[in-house]
């Protein structure tokens, strides 16, 4: 009953979910093939880096009314991305893009803002796996969705232990349809039932992304910056570049990935919040922020992500496959295959029961009397 009922609460869900992970598996490809304005392949020799400065007054001159919120490092490609938006909000769907190539500092892309921007395949499925479209309430209905799906496979796993001492594994009785897309649902959910597991705990966590990142930032990051209580926000920062050299100096063996600009709405208004990773495949997904007074360019803390945030950074390559390059990817496209598969047959033989429960108390009689209710009374029966 556990099983049956879970499994039918979230199969909807999960179809929607598999279905948008397909391409969202393999997004840097994607994002690639669609990218029409690619990076140049010469560079001139001897050509300096531009500075970060440099591209965000750029992009200042494009938008003199707005503010810069966000530089963003490409960690593939030379390519820094300057995040505007009218006002330093908590909103993020009013923020435009430009792009620049850090090599010769000329701008690569100028898009529009997110209210103007039109919707993306890519943009379009991201959407539909994260919240629905439904925001923070979709992204919490999708992680209770995701806890049921776990009860819905360990229940399946304990129902599937007696079959076991039936039959041999990969055992597919053709008997009856029926019986063979039960031995068959039961073979292809025991085959990726571990890969299930951890794709429905990470999505669990995944989805409680923002809350985490909420409580970090309102709670322990304030806390380090006790001492800026009461003072103005920074309202002539200084340099972004010179704040990229300062984490460089601290950490050379990490790579900085972002830089988030004084902002009352990301609880840094006095600091840079300077995010950087590992450059091994599993320090990559480990983040660890650093604050840069705004001021006076000084190092003012390197915070200590909590286990729960860890537990989140880890999470999420689990969940897309995207640490182990191609192959990876490919791998975890056929295994949410074998999941959709794991869901239609499901569908199927529940369908098929009620069917078959149906024909029992005789409610196809009537249809009997057309020519087809009779042959399943006795298929029932025989």
């Amino acid at each position: 009953m556990l099983h049956k009922w879970s499994s039918l609460i979230c199969t909807g869900f999960l179809l929607i979910l598999c279905l948008t992970g397909l391409p969202l598996i393999f997004s840097h490809e994607i994002e690639d093939w669609l990218d029409e304005q690619p990076l140049a392949r010469v560079v001139p020799e001897g050509q300096p880096r531009a500075a970060l400065d440099d591209m965000a007054a750029a992009a200042k001159r494009r938008y003199p009314a707005e503010v810069l919120r966000f530089i963003f490092i490409d960690d593939d490609e030379p390519r820094v991305t300057v995040v505007m938006a009218p006002s330093d909000g908590p909103r993020r769907d009013l923020d435009h893009r430009v792009e620049f190539d850090v090599r010769t500092g000329s701008v690569v892309k100028d898009d529009m803002s997110g209210a103007q921007r039109p919707a993306t395949f890519m943009g379009v499925m991201l959407r539909l796996h994260a919240d629905l479209f439904a925001g923070f309430t979709g992204e919490m209905l999708l992680a209770v969705i995701a806890l049921v799906f776990v009860a819905a496979i360990v229940s399946g796993a304990a129902l599937y232990a007696p079959s076991m001492k039936r039959l041999a594994f990969g055992a597919i009785r053709l008997r009856s349809s029926r019986t063979k897309w039960l031995d068959l649902h039961n073979l292809l959910g025991i085959s990726v039932l571990v890969w299930m597991l951890c794709v429905a705990v990470t999505g669990v966590m995944n989805e409680l992304s923002k809350p985490l990142s909420a409580v970090w930032r309102t709670s322990e990051m304030r806390a380090l910056l006790t001492a800026y209580r009461g003072l103005a926000p920074a309202a002539s920062p200084s340099p972004a570049q010179a704040a990229f050299e300062t984490v460089q100096r601290a950490l050379p063996g990490r790579n900085i990935t972002s830089i988030i600009y004084p902002s009352a709405s990301f609880s840094n208004p006095h600091h840079y919040l300077i995010w950087t990773n590992g450059s091994t495949p599993l320090t990559s997904r480990l983040f660890t922020a650093v604050l840069v007074d705004a001021k006076t360019g000084e190092l003012t803390a390197i915070a200590d992500m909590p286990v729960y945030l860890r537990a989140l950074q880890l999470s999420r390559p689990l969940h897309f496959g995207d640490y182990g390059g191609l192959p990876l990817k490919i791998l975890w496209a056929l295994l949410d295959l074998i999941t959709i598969a794991v869901l239609g047959s499901g569908l199927y033989l529940w369908f098929m029961r009620r069917r078959t429960h149906a024909a029992r108390i005789g409610r196809p009689a009537e249809a009997g009397e057309h020519g087809r209710a009779a042959p399943v009374c006795d298929r029932t029966h025989r």
